[in-house]
């Protein structure tokens, strides 16, 4: 068994061998926003605009009240990554727009640190999300959409065993523009060949 720090005991815990995933809690909100405020000018060519006041405490309270009713609803997981042997926060992950019925499927997002980029660290927290993702969520569908220059992130989408599947344009408003962006999923690989074409005929 891995052990964890006192902190991985807050929330969900998805424990891995150099991460572990957790849901943010607003203890989080200093560390939180020391993190993006060095890594701003790393993260804001990829990300939405952000509000002037994102990182003071009141808008992350807000932000820890949606997250909640997103879990609580079933709708959105949010997680930080979290290093094992300190529980410093190195970024976060995100299953959302999680959709049931015949859908089963969710979108993952993702951010990391500046500082700590580079170190595999993303790559383990993204196969963690989807083997979470496929066994407790019973989700079928995993979709990601990545801007098409982020070079860093089309390849660790591809080494997760994304595939790329379209290209969205005028997908999202990123850093104040419309951005087009190339959709990468991934199907539970127990469910891969279950869509296969048959030779048997069908009815109409």
């Amino acid at each position: 068994m891995i052990a964890l720090p006192f902190r991985a005991t807050r929330h969900q815990v998805i424990a891995g061998s150099h991460v572990f995933l957790r849901h943010p809690d607003i203890a989080d909100h200093a560390e939180w926003a020391a993190l993006r405020a060095d890594s701003e000018a790393f993260l804001r060519p990829w990300e939405p605009t952000w509000p002037r006041d994102d990182l003071e405490r009141n808008a992350f309270r807000a932000r820890i009240r949606r997250y909640n009713q997103e879990i609580a609803a079933g709708t959105g997981f949010p997680f930080f990554i979290c290093a094992n042997a300190s529980g410093t926060i190195l970024g976060g992950i995100t299953l959302g727009n999680v959709r049931r019925g015949v859908s089963q499927s969710g979108q993952i997002g993702y951010w990391m640190g500046e500082r700590h980029k580079g170190k595999g660290i993303m790559s383990e927290a993204l196969a963690l999300l989807c083997t979470h993702a496929f066994g407790a969520c019973g989700l079928h569908r995993l979709e990601a959409a990545c801007i098409p220059d982020n070079t860093r992130s089309i390849r660790l989408l591809e080494k997760a065993g994304f595939e790329r599947e379209g290209y969205l344009r005028s997908y999202l408003k990123i850093n104040g523009g419309w951005r087009d962006h190339v959709l990468y999923a991934r199907i539970d690989p127990r469910h891969a060949r279950e869509d296969a074409p048959t030779q048997q005929g069908g009815t109409i």
